[in-house]
């Protein structure tokens, strides 16, 4: 099994090229993009077309509900199950997205966490009941590790409060203890170089396609079944519609700043592809049609 990295600024046309390649090398996709992870949030995410879903076996589009929770450590937990499956059916494997922190962390690797008992879990639920003072604790014992965490994220402080019970050790303490292995060690890398005077072009037509879509139906539909409070409700293009839904903007001012959000994320993922990572090769899209078939 031979498997190798698409990555770029959305709209770049990371998807098409993917997909393109994976027909050609008998490969399997597992997308890295935050969005496509939920069900049900389509047009916000610009997945891909059901025809093209059908074309080439995809993983990490359409995992969990748009109120679950999502992290590195289930995303780690799915590559290695990706893998396996595409070590079992005889595929190769093309990791494609716009989320290259989830790259980063499949070749930077994760630390082990201290072994959690059944005894430590019933503390650990039972002290979480008061959430605040369980953060005040921890943030007094480990002020470093506690200040990037917010003091409502639940999440991320039961996952602190438990390495503290199951090892005696602050997060800080343990991590330093059990440093990071990496997951992925030998992986080409290939980042989409694209002008930025067309990519806010392609942002742009790609907003209007999402609006003659549906987007504000979704977005509808998306905020009566799960309410506003999700993360994922949070994301460019659904917080636009809901200031457009609270009167608080106009459609083309809602269109406008979608596209003008997605432009400042794009750059934001420009700068992260070209300084995060050591191997990588940076190339036109037409270039990349050529080049990445030969590394298989």
């Amino acid at each position: 099994m031979k498997q190798i990295a698409i990555i770029g600024p959305t709209a770049s046309g990371k998807s098409d090229l993917a997909i393109n390649i994976a027909k050609k090398t008998d490969a399997y996709i597992l997308s890295i993009d935050s969005l496509s992870i939920y069900k049900e949030i389509d047009i916000v995410a610009a997945k891909p077309s059901k025809e093209e879903l059908r074309a080439v076996k995809h993983f990490g589009i359409d995992t969990i509900y748009p109120n679950e929770h999502f992290s590195v450590e289930i995303f780690i937990k799915l590559y290695q199950e990706v893998v396996q499956r595409c070590q079992e059916d005889n595929k190769n494997l093309i990791i494609v997205g716009g989320t290259s922190f989830y790259l980063k962390s499949l070749l930077d690797g994760l630390s082990i966490l201290p072994n959690i008992t059944q005894e430590v879990e019933i503390k650990v639920q039972k002290r979480l009941q008061d959430l605040t003072k369980v953060y005040e604790d921890l943030k007094q014992k480990d002020p470093s590790y506690m200040q990037k965490i917010a003091a409502n994220d639940r999440y991320r402080i039961e996952k602190a409060l438990l390495i503290y019970e199951a090892s005696g050790l602050t997060p800080t303490q343990w991590f330093l203890k059990n440093p990071p292995k990496p997951i992925i060690t030998d992986l080409p890398i290939f980042n989409i170089d694209v002008e930025r005077a067309l990519l806010r072009e392609r942002i742009k037509k790609r907003t209007q396609q999402m609006y003659a879509m549906g987007l504000i139906d979704e977005v509808c539909y998306l905020e009566q079944k799960y309410t506003r409070a999700p993360n994922s409700m949070k994301a460019i293009g659904i917080v636009e519609v809901l200031d457009f839904l609270d009167a608080k903007i106009d459609k083309d001012e809602m269109l406008q700043l979608i596209t003008t959000h997605t432009a400042q994320l794009a750059k934001r993922q420009q700068t992260f592809n070209k300084t995060q990572f050591k191997d990588i090769t940076h190339a036109p899209l037409q270039d990349l049609k050529e080049l990445i078939p030969k590394h298989f």
